[in-house]
């Protein structure tokens, strides 16, 4: 089976990355795709967004450190063909137990295995071991991006970052593209941000816009993904045409 791995990363907090992630993973998924959604951010929001105990054992951290395999970690969800590798506050030690094991950045590519058509990677805010973890692992990445003020802030570090690993770690990494998130196409803000980001990304930026929208910002904290919650709302329908253009990108 042909496995495409996404790292969605913004070391930038709060711009709908977990949001992304889960929704996009949940979207793609199906019982003829399976697709697994590894959390690997030590706050452990798309766990808890999905309706798990962030208390579960074994998780990331277990992984990574190579004392759990990936059977062992692997849990199902509510949503036919999602499966999730959970994460809780026990993550945020990998970066430091990671720091003294060999060939520390290819502990998430060694643990993944080819049975999940996708696997997406929710990524913690920071461009930590971690991180590079993802980034290593991954085939390609998704960068949300929030249509506000400091839209741009941080992001030359974050392609800086993916440049030296692309370089040095992982040469088949690709951008896959660049998704706006929280767009309200009402205010000038959001389309001035929008025609600085087309400057700077061109054609990487997917066609679909996410809105800001209550039922996309409630679904977490009922541990829903957005299909679940509502699938009528507008979050639900620009995140399912956003996963179809992922899938068309990563396979065209």
């Amino acid at each position: 089976m042909k496995q495409t791995i996404i790292a969605v990363t913004n070391q930038k907090g709060g711009v709908g990355k977990t949001t992304t992630a889960v929704n996009v993973a949940a979207q793609l998924a199906s019982d003829k795709t399976p697709v697994l959604l590894v959390d690997l951010d030590p706050q452990g929001n798309a766990t808890s967004g999905l309706g798990l105990d962030k208390n579960l054992q074994p998780t990331t951290y277990e992984l990574l450190l190579g004392s759990a395999t990936l059977d062992q970690v692997v849990l199902a969800t509510n949503r036919p063909g999602l499966y999730v590798v959970p994460a809780n506050n026990n993550s945020a030690a990998a970066e430091i137990d990671l720091a003294e094991q060999d060939r520390r950045e290819f502990r998430l590519k060694k643990a993944l295995t080819g049975d999940f058509a996708y696997v997406v990677i929710d990524c913690p805010p920071a461009l930590g071991l971690l991180t590079i973890n993802a980034l290593v692992a991954a085939t390609g990445l998704i960068i949300p991006v929030q249509a506000e003020y400091y839209a741009l802030e941080g992001l030359g570090q974050l392609l800086a970052t993916v440049q030296r690993v692309k370089q040095g770690l992982n040469t088949s990494l690709e951008l896959y593209g660049v998704v706006v998130t929280m767009f309200d196409k009402r205010t000038s803000l959001s389309e001035q941000v929008m025609d600085e980001l087309e400057n700077h990304f061109g054609n990487k930026i997917f066609k679909t816009h996410i809105p800001r929208n209550v039922r996309l910002a409630e679904a977490p904290s009922f541990g829903k993904t957005i299909f679940e919650h509502d699938k009528w709302s507008k979050g639900a329908r620009a995140y399912k045409q956003l996963a179809k253009e992922v899938a068309k990108r990563v396979n065209s």
